[in-house]
């Protein structure tokens, strides 16, 4: 199951359970995961992009360390909402990750990597440690959305 409503989602599972989320890049993914009771997001590893299958085995590794029940994965909306390229690949992606059997949510991901860089610079975090972390801090800020529209019941 793919989705953007996270009702549907949080219907899917039942039981809680640990979540992967995902910043796409053209040459990265972002990877970011949460607890089994959604308290909080955590980043993860940056991968570089190569060959699906490739991708998917490493994505899969993950899944089966963390015990991961679903997956979230960043839409780049446009600023207006609509979907551009960039959302079509995200959407692609997440059909072809469809047969790990994990439900999946495509949350709008606008803002994430601005968000990321502000509280990085917050921290008092490096340019060159910035750079080498900003996806999987993106990944971190798109899935603590999600858990929180997801624990929160706001549905």
């Amino acid at each position: 199951m793919i989705t953007e409503n996270a009702g549907e989602f949080r219907a899917a599972l039942p039981d809680g359970g640990a979540l992967l989320g995902m910043d796409l890049g053209t040459k990265t993914i972002g990877i970011a995961t949460c607890d089994a009771r959604w308290s909080f997001a955590t980043p993860g590893k940056t991968l570089s992009r190569g060959k699906f299958t490739r991708d998917k085995a490493l994505i899969e590794e993950l899944v089966a360390a963390r015990q991961v029940k679903g997956l979230v994965i960043g839409l780049p909306l446009n600023m207006d909402g609509s979907s551009g390229p960039r959302a079509q690949a995200s959407r692609a992606f997440a059909r072809n990750l469809g047969v790990l059997g994990l439900p999946v949510l495509l949350w709008d991901e606008r803002w994430s990597t601005t968000s990321a860089e502000r509280a990085m610079i917050d921290q008092d975090m490096s340019r060159a440690k910035r750079a080498e972390k900003i996806d999987s801090h993106a990944a971190a800020v798109i899935l603590q959305g999600a858990i929180d529209r997801l624990a929160g019941g706001i549905l």
